[in-house]
């Protein structure tokens, strides 16, 4: 091979491996993970991921910030969720946020998680829909448990603030404003945030 066609060679190498970094999928890494699977005995479908925008799925992406890895953003504008990662990273995940009139914003702590959490409507959400009364005891963790797989229980003060990021079996609704003022997760993604978060965590809600 001779000279030019030598450097035609290379060019041609170096052209195709950054067209192939440009159009890297981010989320690639972590589309295994929405698969069917079977969880403290309940079997969680798989999420539908052509019918998702890829802005919501799950991904790791540059984050600049002052605030220490472990801590939890919410940008509830952009409808994502941050965990912060060390060296300019996070684990971004698409949620779901409260509709007009219930959205909440600021600082709290992760007070406690549970697995296949009981949900208990509170006292306001039975007198707007009574149906729910049924429930005032808790409603047990399954499927349709609107808390889903996993619940992270937000304090602030030492109190519970009545607010949680949790799963939902709704992956329509992410990217949405549909809750009563809790962030939601496809329950595959509250599932791996579970995994990730510590009790005690810096939970920042941010509405602007």
């Amino acid at each position: 091979m001779n000279r030019r066609a030598f450097t035609l060679s290379l060019l041609s190498t170096v052209a195709l491996a950054s067209c192939s970094s440009i159009s890297r999928d981010p989320t690639r890494e972590f589309r295994a993970d929405y698969a069917a699977r079977v969880d403290g005995g309940f079997k969680l479908p798989a999420i539908p991921l052509k019918k998702v925008d890829k802005e919501f799925l799950r991904q790791i992406v540059d984050y600049n910030t002052k605030e220490r890895p472990g801590t939890v953003i919410v940008d509830v504008p952009a409808r994502h969720l941050y965990l912060v990662q060390p060296g300019g990273k996070a684990v971004r995940y698409g949620v779901g946020v409260g509709k007009q009139g219930f959205a909440w914003s600021g600082n709290a702590r992760i007070g406690w998680k549970r697995e296949w959490p009981t949900w208990t409507p509170p006292a306001p959400m039975i007198r707007r829909r009574p149906e729910l009364a049924k429930w005032r005891k808790g409603m047990p963790p399954g499927l349709t448990n609107p808390l889903g797989p996993r619940a992270l229980y937000l304090t602030k003060g030492g109190r519970d603030t009545l607010y949680r990021l949790h799963g939902t079996p709704e992956w329509w609704s992410i990217g949405k404003a549909v809750s009563s003022g809790c962030i939601r997760l496809m329950n595959q993604d509250i599932i791996d945030l579970h995994a990730r978060v510590k009790p005690g965590a810096k939970v920042i809600v941010k509405q602007t």
